[in-house]
């Protein structure tokens, strides 16, 4: 065995040995930390939310690049040699886990890269979960006793980063048997959430019901039993608030639901817990009928203007298992429950992120131009607050997955129909420019074909895969392309500007 091969087994074997605990940060704090010893324009970042966006003097705008950063150019892979991603000067990257490569257990990375976050971390290594949102019935890609139906081909994989040095060190299966693992989220007690997007199920060829919620541990073996607890839907993202525990969770539905789940011990989901969804105050501009009730609820995807905030509060979900239609195989049990109590929708709600005491979420199809919104959930004031829609293709791109940077910025992973897909930042003052784009163009008037040491050729242009799974920890982004299925780790001057 290469020496290099013998360290990285001996990586995931001591990773996933069973230990009672060990002395690993949850992944914000090492952030939070950065942050104070940060400048003080980072520091002021803190002192001004998101929220603030579209109310009075602050108005978003879009640059065609961040003026502090400059402009995106084409940049070589510290990995491969091969231009893959266009940044500003001054930034670096290398890509891991392409699809098809063999990881440190032997098992070939599965494709569909998506949700994704560092879920610990001491001095040395980094952990990060990353989804896979696969979704056919070609079987478990995990061992059996890390899988929860065999017949299903999604899941997650373990990467270990080593931030000192920027190397990758390895790789394994963790999760397997799931379905479409779209999202998610870490936790503060070391873990991700990962989200099945879907209704599949016994109804349509597969062993066991989805739309689920799995919990991955960074350490040990994740046990794959779903967490019913947090309803079953088409799950997006979840976002957790460190300071109560309560899980916020996003549905890809049209309608869908903003819900969170107080659990009845912190930091242990499996135990049990209440469900809700959210309900916005306010003058309803939608109506349903169903099951021989009429509703009336506020849609946040029309009719408001970007800085309307709404008070917020909670209806209970009476059965947050009823993934159907009551008699049917119709979806949308969990929401109709909360619709009917007059309960508000989302415009298919997608990322969900963390961050200085606020929960952001992002609808990918709302607005008056169906290309996207953002909202800023404020936990203590329980309000919900719509801080940005995007007029255009040209300006948003239907954003999807979400994060919160230690300059107190968002990462943007747009999810839309352009070539280039880009990475966007958007800052507390509003501004809006890209940071990345996609240069995965492997046709012969791009960068050419490409072999992997796998064997696994590309030779196509994925320019217009989307970003998924972007995350912060100290100096490093990460963050994946969907298709062909790459991860990445970028570094550079991020202190000179709002990322």
């Amino acid at each position: 065995m290469h020496p290099q091969t013998h360290a990285a087994a001996d990586v995931m074997q001591e990773l996933t040995h069973p230990t009672p605990s060990r002395e690993a940060a949850p992944c914000w704090l090492y952030s939070r930390r950065s942050l104070l010893r940060g400048s003080l324009k980072a520091a002021s970042a803190l002192a001004m939310p998101l929220q603030l966006l579209g109310c009075g003097a602050a108005k978003a705008t879009q640059l065609p690049y961040s003026p502090d950063y400059g402009p995106l150019a084409p940049v070589a892979d510290g990995s491969t040699g091969l231009a893959l991603l266009q940044l500003p000067a001054g930034f670096r990257y290398w890509s891991f886990g392409w699809t098809g490569d063999v990881m440190t257990d032997g098992v070939a990375t599965p494709g569909s890269h998506d949700g994704m976050a560092v879920v610990a971390h001491d001095r040395q290594r980094l952990v990060l979960v990353r989804n896979h949102e696969q979704g056919n019935n070609n079987g478990s890609f995990a061992p059996a006793a890390r899988s929860y139906d065999p017949q299903a081909n999604g899941g997650t994989t373990h990467l270990v980063f080593a931030p000192g040095t920027g190397q990758w060190l390895a790789s394994w299966a963790s999760l397997g048997g799931t379905l479409r693992n779209c999202a998610g989220g870490p936790t503060p007690w070391n873990s991700w959430l990962s989200c099945e997007e879907t209704s599949d199920g016994p109804h349509n060829g597969f062993s066991r019901q989805h739309g689920w919620v799995f919990e991955v541990p960074a350490f040990g073996n994740a046990q794959p039993e779903p967490l019913t607890g947090l309803g079953a839907f088409r799950h997006e993202a979840c976002a957790v608030d460190p300071a109560t525990g309560i899980i916020y969770e996003t549905e890809d539905s049209l309608p869908s639901g903003f819900y969170r789940f107080v659990p009845e011990q912190r930091g242990r989901p499996a135990l049990g817990g209440r469900l809700q969804m959210m309900k916005l105050k306010g003058q309803a501009n939608a109506r349903l009928t169903a099951q021989g009730r009429a509703a009336a609820y506020i849609d946040t995807g029309r009719g408001a203007a970007p800085g309307t905030t709404w008070d917020v509060e909670w209806v209970d979900i009476y059965d947050p298992t009823a993934l159907f239609l009551p008699g049917t195989e119709i979806y949308g049990g969990v929401v109709l429950q909360g619709l009917l109590q007059g309960a508000s929708s989302i415009v298919r709600g997608e990322g969900a992120w963390y961050g200085n005491g606020l929960i952001y979420v992002c609808s990918t199809s709302g607005g008056e131009a169906a290309c996207g919104q953002l909202f800023a959930y404020d936990p203590r004031r329980e309000t919900f607050t719509l801080i940005f829609e995007s007029p255009g293709t040209g300006v948003l791109d239907h954003p999807d997955n979400i994060a919160w940077s230690p300059r107190g910025s968002l990462v943007l992973c747009e999810d839309g129909e352009n070539t280039p897909q880009r990475l966007q930042g958007l800052t507390p003052e509003g501004q809006l420019f890209p940071f990345c784009a996609n240069n995965l163009d492997f046709t012969p008037s791009g960068l050419g074909s490409y072999t992997r040491p796998s064997g696994r050729s590309f030779a196509e242009d994925w320019r217009d895969g989307e970003f998924a799974g972007a995350c912060f920890e100290g100096p490093w982004l990460f963050f994946n392309i969907q298709s062909p299925g790459i991860t990445f780790a970028v570094t550079g001057p991020w202190s000179d500007g709002a990322l």
